[in-house]
């Protein structure tokens, strides 16, 4: 099969034009006034009949005719008597007269010969014989003609525009559809988009995985459907494609024969088994493959039978930067949503960020708001101005194909092609994700620990990213996050604030009965044992090449040798459970890890140490509410643990 190559790439611009050329619309639907909300009207409704449909009390109290009060006051009331009374939803059943009033409740309907109403409260009753069957009332107000009645079509007339075409249904219209009896309305119908995920490795969730042949839960599937969804289409999702192009083709067409739209992901690049390409040029028509933008230049715009059709990278990352830039405004326009107010903001970078690729970069980023006490006087490292409060921006790009990168982030900041790099302290526009979109109330960095996972929930919306030690350390010295977690020695001083911390014990995790009989790290190097380590950022393999390094000195040894002795030593793995769960498929015989993990999943553990975990603040956030909470949090943990 030939390789497809990608030549003159398209520019965003080309890219918006080709997809705006499609028709996405679905037509023209009546849907139950329950199903309204969020839609949008095709055609203006007028009011069919009055709201109220007739006079109707403001208040509890009496309806009277206005003149016999004219000169009530509370030392000289009206005298009125009291000739029945009304309650709403029933017909009035008498015609007031000169010095009558009849007792009314909130809603009902004014009885002939009433004008005006007063209210209970400006009022007083008396028995006028010996058994209470005749009641006048004191008025001790005088009231207008009109005084606390509402009259019909008051609200909406009959005849009156009640809502016009393109109107967005909201809460409020439906209670004003409701008042006009109105049951069913026109709308515009939901563009159907259908969404193939395409790859022989994918596996739905909930389905079982088997890791051993590359498998991987199918992301793009269910992120994209609730992009769909939250952009105003109706999204419909097909059993994945595989990588023959037969089975690919017929998916493709099946979707394309029951939506408006087709979104595939994968199967886009210049690789040779990525054919999707071939299947569009074949079936229907191609009008670009190839955009300048980073992440997502393999897209694909084209139509498949009387379908359109974009197809979006395979990488989650790129599938998403490339569907909420240039799909999710194209589906709202044709399901008439408007594109979200306010879902911008203005911050500035927290560091320097370098870029010099040519293209538009589609940067997802984090934000984070500084504490009230934040300075910018001191010398320790470049400083961003915040005498705007504008918050800080970072990037969380962990590249396309890691799905935590959106997770983690709060919005996109797009870097035009010619930028070579952002400067810190850069004011730059974060597009949010939505206007729902709130920064976290506390943003930490440094190791993974279970202990640290249990303080976080005591906090209201917290972010931590577990990069590492040493990396956390680094991040809390440029001036980005709140506070970062250390695991074991530190290598060097931090102008830090240190908040707490607590001990764990640190060792290898083994196999339930510890069948291999690990005694401690002498085991790894003489025997021929498997062996995961964590990655080199890790406070946990820093303790580890320490006690190697002393063990080495014991030996007489060099302590890359005895490292390299260890088969698997350069394997590292990131989290703190990841190593222990190649033990428990088999795949290794011992893991470094935590006796908190060991017991967590079950396995035996061989102990080589302890280490003190510390939480540092930055010393411009102390001040901030979250920080506190944090620092109160660690404390509680100390007691809890004396």
């Amino acid at each position: 099969m030939n390789r497809k190559e990608f030549r003159d790439l398209a520019s965003p611009t080309e890219a918006r034009e080709a997809i705006d050329s499609l028709s996405l619309e679905g037509g023209i639907e009546r849907v139950p006034l329950t199903d309204a909300r969020g839609r949008t009207l095709v055609a203006r409704l007028d009011a069919e009949l009055d709201v109220p449909g007739f006079d109707r009390a403001s208040l509890d109290g009496y309806a009277l005719t206005a003149r016999d009060t004219f000169g009530a006051d509370e030392a000289d009331p009206a005298e009125l008597a009291v000739v029945g009374s009304v309650h709403a939803g029933e017909e009035p059943a008498v015609e007031l007269e000169a010095g009558q009033a009849v007792e009314i409740s909130t809603g009902a309907v004014m009885p002939d010969g009433a004008d005006a109403m007063v209210p209970v409260e400006r009022t007083d009753t008396i028995d006028t014989d010996s058994d209470g069957d005749n009641t006048t009332v004191l008025v001790r107000t005088a009231v207008a003609p009109g005084d606390n009645v509402m009259f019909a079509g008051a609200d909406v007339a009959a005849g009156e525009r009640a809502l016009g075409p393109g109107t967005q249904i909201t809460p409020r219209d439906i209670g004003l559809l409701s008042a006009l009896g109105i049951d069913e309305v026109p709308v515009r119908s939901k563009p159907r988009v259908g969404i193939v995920s395409t790859g022989d490795e994918l596996v739905r969730p909930g389905d079982e995985l088997d890791s051993d042949r590359g498998e991987i839960y199918d992301v793009n599937s269910y992120t994209i459907a609730a992009g769909v969804e939250d952009a105003g289409g109706e999204a419909v999702l097909y059993p994945h494609a595989g990588d023959e192009q037969d089975e690919m083709e017929r998916v493709l067409r099946e979707a394309a024969a029951e939506c408006d739209l087709v979104l595939s992901s994968g199967s886009t690049s210049a690789s040779a088994v990525d054919v999707i390409y071939r299947v569009i040029e074949e079936q229907g028509e191609l009008l670009l493959h190839g955009v300048s933008v980073k992440p997502g230049k393999p897209m694909l715009v084209g139509r498949l039978a009387d379908s359109a059709y974009v197809g979006l990278p395979g990488y989650p990352v790129s599938a998403m930067m490339v569907f909420r830039t240039f799909v999710a405004p194209a589906i709202r326009e044709a399901a008439g949503v408007p594109e979200p107010e306010s879902a911008t903001v203005t911050g500035r970078m927290g560091r320097e960020e370098r870029y010099g690729e040519g293209r538009l970069r589609l940067m997802p980023v984090g934000l984070v708001q500084r504490g009230p006490d934040a300075e910018d006087d001191r010398d320790t490292a470049p400083r961003v101005d915040d005498s705007d409060n504008a918050p800080l921006v970072y990037p969380v790009d962990k590249g396309s194909g890691a799905t935590t990168s959106l997770a983690q982030a709060d919005g996109v900041v797009e870097v035009g092609p010619e930028t070579d790099y952002l400067e810190a302290g850069e004011s730059v526009r974060v597009q949010l994700f939505s206007p729902a979109v709130r920064p976290p109330t506390l943003l930490g960095v440094g190791e993974d620990d279970p202990t640290l996972n249990r303080l976080l929930d005591r906090l209201e919306n917290p972010r931590y990213l577990p990069v590492g030690s040493r990396p956390g350390l680094r991040r809390l010295r440029d001036g980005v996050p709140d506070v970062a977690v250390t695991a074991g020695p530190i290598e060097r001083d931090t102008d830090a604030t240190e908040l707490g911390g607590w001990t764990r014990e640190w060792g290898l995790v083994v196999r339930p009965g510890n069948p291999a009989e690990i005694e401690g790290l002498s085991d790894l190097i003489d025997r021929d044992l498997r062996f995961v380590n964590r990655t080199s950022d890790s406070g946990l393999r820093v303790s580890l090449e320490r006690a190697l390094a002393e063990l080495a000195d014991d030996r007489g040894a060099g302590q890359h040798e005895l490292a390299d002795s260890i088969n698997g030593y350069d394997i590292g793995l990131r989290a703190h459970e990841s190593p222990a769960r190649t033990v428990i498929a088999g795949e290794a015989d011992a893991a470094l890890g935590l006796r908190e993990t060991a017991d967590h999943l079950s396995l035996e553990f061989v102990p080589l140490g302890e280490q003190s975990v510390r939480v540092f603040a930055n010393p411009d956030r102390t001040a901030k509410a979250s920080v506190r909470e944090l620092e109160t949090a660690l404390a509680e943990n100390s007691n809890e643990g004396t």
